[in-house]
């Protein structure tokens, strides 16, 4: 089921909810609006009502309760393909209609678009206030960066304890590159560790990667040209440090 995403601007001024932390995505606001878009858009043959007096966009309606929401499509190929763009309540035969306050307002936007502007709109409403804009492009990055960053704090301490219980290397894939790592403790009580990282990742990726890695000193990690147990194939790098042994015990303690 396609999921239904509400503008900042409608999150906050319409549905009257607050900005969640970036780990939670604007999607899964709770809201009836919302869970009845995704339930009415999930079947992309399946006609629906547009909203006739919006002519500059292409507007739909959903309706849940005394709800009611203006429903805007993104291009095919867009990262976010339903948005909520406006939202109200139902209030029939008078002013307060929310479609009818809808068309009042896109109007009001047009007028005052065309007393700004030397070459005025031929529309009768001027709706794009309403669609996403950069601060929502800007939190979708925000959010898709936080969960990345979550996601790779988790691969990473599970790499760590997989290779710290048998002293080999354990891999996992990731968008666009495989993360590798071995953590290995010698006679000496110092415990080793490499990161290898394999594909083209950029500069700032690799050093956000070795700042992940518990119990070593960002600063202290030196580039390798062979892992312990091979040589180097293409494609890869690999950096090396030493592992605070209290924090590889720690990530070992605290397993489920």
């Amino acid at each position: 089921m396609p999921a239904a995403r509400p503008t900042l601007r409608c999150l906050r001024e319409d549905l009257r909810l607050p900005i969640p932390p970036a780990r939670v995505r604007l999607e899964a606001a709770e809201h009836p609006l919302l869970a009845k878009a995704g339930e009415q858009f999930a079947d992309p043959d399946t006609p629906h009502e547009r909203i006739r007096s919006i002519d500059d966009a292409v507007l739909f309606k959903v309706k849940v309760q005394r709800w009611r929401g203006a429903i805007w499509h993104d291009e095919p190929e867009a990262e976010v393909r339903l948005w909520l763009v406006a939202a109200g309540t139902r209030e029939d035969g008078s002013g307060d209609d929310f479609y009818a306050a809808l068309h009042t307002r896109t109007q009001a936007a047009r007028q005052r678009y065309n007393a700004e502007h030397d070459k005025p709109l031929t529309t009768d409403t001027h709706s794009a206030d309403l669609l996403p804009n950069a601060d929502d492009a800007d939190r979708y990055r925000i959010e898709a960066a936080t969960r990345f960053a979550l996601r790779l704090d988790a691969t990473i301490r599970d790499l760590v304890r997989g290779s710290l219980r048998d002293g080999h290397e354990h891999a996992a894939d990731l968008p666009g590159f495989r993360l590798g790592v071995i953590v290995r403790a010698d006679d000496g009580h110092e415990t080793y560790a490499a990161i290898r990282i394999t594909g083209p990742v950029p500069p700032n990726l690799t050093s956000t990667i070795l700042h992940r890695m518990p119990g070593c000193d960002p600063t202290a990690w030196f580039p390798e040209y062979a892992l312990p147990e091979r040589d180097l194939l293409p494609a890869e790098q690999v950096w090396s440090n030493l592992m605070d042994p209290k924090a590889a015990a720690e990530l070992l303690d605290g397993e489920p």
